[in-house]
């Protein structure tokens, strides 16, 4: 079956941190003086909230009852020190305006919608995708399967037809894997370890000029 859609995770495939997301947690606690929290908590309470409207339910799980800090200030300030740090990988613009020509393009990223539109919004080249699903608007996220079929079923292809790119062995190959999708895993320095299970590997400082060539090879 031909392949006629590319859909891509958002964080650490298209876009990386500018610095350590530990630091910009812990500029966030410090602006509004919650107490210290760890990258690994935030992430453990982020997976419970995948399909939550902003990170407010996250950052109540994670601070002490005695905490004198509102949640969904420090929701606020770390929502906008995340984007702040947020950089697109080099030739992304590039390669969506390439591959917009010959597929369609679809964007899949977990988290809570207010936080992953507003990391969304400062790139321009978002604008070239078809169809875009955050999974705080869904009823599941990655790699729930259901999280991949909803951005199938709004770009109006069957999951053979399609590939996954994205980082996470576990999210994004194995969920895509398991929604039928074929799968091209991002990797990078100090990332993810490669995951058997997908169709191809690519260097994420290699994406632009090498995913299109992966891309025929499918």
């Amino acid at each position: 079956m031909t392949l006629s859609a590319v859909v891509f995770d958002f964080d650490y495939t298209l876009t990386a941190p500018g610095r350590p997301r530990q630091a910009v947690l812990d500029d966030s606690t410090e602006a509004v003086g919650a107490p210290d929290l760890s990258r690994e908590e935030y992430l453990d309470a982020h997976s419970q909230h995948l399909d939550s409207d902003s990170r407010d339910p996250i950052f109540d799980a994670l601070l002490p009852e005695d905490a004198d800090t509102d949640p969904e200030e420090l929701s606020a300030v770390y929502r906008e020190t995340v984007a702040e740090s947020l950089r697109s990988v080099e030739g992304v613009a590039g390669l969506l305006a390439d591959l917009e020509a010959d597929y369609g393009l679809g964007l899949l990223t977990n988290g809570p919608s207010k936080a992953q539109r507003s990391k969304l919004d400062p790139f321009d080249w978002v604008a070239r995708f078809d169809a875009i699903a955050i999974t705080g608007d869904l009823e599941a996220g990655k790699p729930d399967p259901a999280a991949f079929e909803a951005i199938l079923s709004d770009l109006g292809v069957e999951p053979a037809e399609a590939v996954y790119v994205g980082d996470d062995p576990e999210a994004d190959v194995e969920g895509a894997r398991s929604a039928g999708m074929h799968v091209i895993q991002v990797v990078y320095e100090d990332g993810p370890d490669r995951h058997p299970d997908a169709d191809a590997h690519v260097e994420r400082d290699s994406l632009a000029a090498a995913l299109p060539e992966i891309l025929k090879q499918l």
